[in-house]
């Protein structure tokens, strides 16, 4: 049956699109409004879209993070593969928690619902939350293989025609420590496209359109057609890069190569370490989707992003490479390299065209994921705290701001309540931004302790500790990170480490570096910077 399109002006496309977006946004507001988990209801880890029939991201929400929503982007077109389109039914959802195709690591699970509008399936659904816990060692880098991360949920059906998986979903309670809580997620999951699919309805009905068709088709040439523009006012040249960090067990190198074409822009990682060991692998999946967002704010930062928008970037990597980890490579921290890509990637792009990218930043968010005995029962909780960004040109850095993940800081006070640990500080660092003639941003000090009576053990998974953020143009690099004890013991960076009960636990995230040459900055910016406490006072 052929479906009569309206006509429809660039005009009116142009104002659905928004509307569009909008959609999008209550999607993701719904998830957040209806979560359980802190990290969640809290912190926005998550990501939320709206695709087309044939699996194409039309558009994203603003809420949420790049390394969800671009591997979202990929992601469901592994839906379509096991589930059809033509099979797909009213009622149905799905599931994967799946790294290489979800997006990156067991913790993050993956829900897509097919739409419906009229009897004909319009649109799928998408969205994404980290989970807490999913089982295995925890949020931990210490494991060796895939299968002591936790849980495996292979693409599946959550839902059949309205009826929910209950199978399914006991065996994941079963496997977590906060069953309660992930239990609620997932359905929260499910209800954030539930509430997005019936927006939609409204606005096909109040526009007297049939389905998505038009007005995706305009989405993506548009967005492909604007990023291409931009592209092809740069330099056609080919620039590298390579960034030492931390690693675990020893220091990994990240080389990227950037080649500028009329017909888009490649990344080729080879040159990078092989594979760790441990759980800071990197699935090819968050290697692109942090690649590509790095360009995006480079290069056409106001294009919206969807596939035609990610279309124009080509990201490789070699097999069995740390930023193309290989089943079933151990990868529940990817987060800690994965978030370092961009700053990589600004590395070579400023190479290109130089003044444009900021410097490094902490970049890898330092989450604190603490366990252990609670007032009535035991705890775990994750907490998300950040450090500074690289000094932009001519602009300062932000301090403890999570760039390039979005997620925002946990509050302190929700920690609090929810278990025996105190916050016995949390302040701006000083004098951890790098200098330069903009200074980086600052990253936090904080002090934490336990009124419980019992120790409890911290899941370290953090970076630039042995390698601080660089600076750019001049600039000085930022602070390197610092964890000990009150006794003056040091902590590595990565591991799991039970904290005795009387001690307390210090932890300073990393500073942004610095932007242009120290001996430019004004005088009046200095004396600012005294004043607010960003860096020391003068000596009397």
């Amino acid at each position: 049956m052929t479906i009569q399109q309206p006509k429809l002006s660039a005009i009116r496309l142009q104002v659905m699109w928004t509307r569009l977006m909008a959609v999008a946004e209550e999607q993701a507001q719904t998830l957040v409004r209806a979560a359980f988990s802190p990290v969640v209801r809290e912190s926005a880890d998550l990501s939320a879209g709206i695709f087309d029939v044939e699996g194409r991201m039309l558009v994203q929400a603003v809420t949420g993070t790049p390394g969800h929503v671009n591997t979202m982007a990929r992601s469901v077109s592994y839906f379509l593969e096991t589930f059809p389109a033509e099979t797909a039914e009213e009622g149905d959802v799905y599931v994967t928690n799946d790294p290489w195709q979800g997006t990156g690591h067991l913790n993050d699970f993956v829900v897509v619902t097919p739409w419906f509008h009229r009897g004909r399936l319009v649109a799928y659904f998408a969205c994404t939350a980290h989970m807490t816990d999913v089982g295995g060692i925890g949020l931990s880098p210490g494991g060796t293989d895939l299968y002591m991360e936790g849980v495996l949920v292979p693409l599946m059906k959550l839902v059949e025609g309205g009826r929910l998986n209950q199978a399914m979903l006991t065996i994941v309670k079963a496997n977590s420590r906060k069953s309660s809580e992930i239990e609620g997620d997932i359905h929260s999951l499910i209800a954030s496209n539930q509430a997005a699919g019936q927006r939609l309805s409204e606005l096909l009905d109040e526009v007297g359109a049939p389905d998505l068709k038009l007005l995706g088709e305009y989405i993506i040439e548009t967005s492909r057609a604007a990023v291409l523009e931009r592209i092809r006012a740069l330099p056609k040249t080919e620039a590298h890069h390579t960034m030492v960090i931390d690693g675990y067990e020893a220091p990994v190198s990240l080389s990227v190569a950037i080649k500028v074409t009329d017909d888009g822009i490649d990344v080729d990682w080879s040159g990078s370490s092989p594979a760790s060991r441990f759980g800071i692998n990197v699935p090819l999946n968050y290697t692109a989707a942090y690649s590509c967002y790095a360009l995006t704010c480079a290069i056409a930062p106001d294009v919206p992003n969807n596939h035609g928008s990610l279309s124009v970037y080509n990201v490789t990597a070699p097999r069995g490479s740390i930023l193309r980890a290989e089943w079933p490579q151990p990868v529940s921290c990817r987060h800690v390299v994965g978030l370092l890509i961009p700053d990589a990637v600004f590395g070579a792009f400023d190479k290109i065209v130089p003044g444009v990218a900021p410097a490094e930043s902490c970049s890898a968010h330092w989450t604190l994921t603490f366990r252990g005995q609670g007032r009535t029962e035991p705890f775990i909780i994750s907490i998300i705290t950040t450090g500074g960004c690289g000094a932009r040109p001519g602009l300062d850095g932000l301090s403890a701001t999570s760039f390039p993940s979005k997620v925002k800081a946990s509050s302190v006070e929700i920690v609090e309540a929810a278990t025996p640990l105190v916050f016995w500080k949390r302040e701006f660092w000083c004098g951890s931004g790098g200098d330069g003639e903009a200074r980086g941003g600052l990253g936090q000090d904080m002090v934490v302790g336990s009124l419980g009576g019992h120790p409890y053990t911290l899941y370290a998974a953090f970076d630039r500790m042995e390698h601080p953020a660089a600076g750019r143009a001049g600039g000085g690099p930022g602070a390197a990170g610092e964890l000990h004890l009150g006794s003056g013991k040091r902590l590595p960076g990565k591991g799991a480490f039970e904290i005795p009960a009387d001690e307390r636990l210090f932890v300073r995230t990393p500073g942004g570096g610095g932007n242009g040459e120290p001996g430019r900055r004004s005088a009046e910016a200095r004396a600012a910077d005294r004043s607010a406490g960003y860096v020391p006072s003068d000596p009397a």
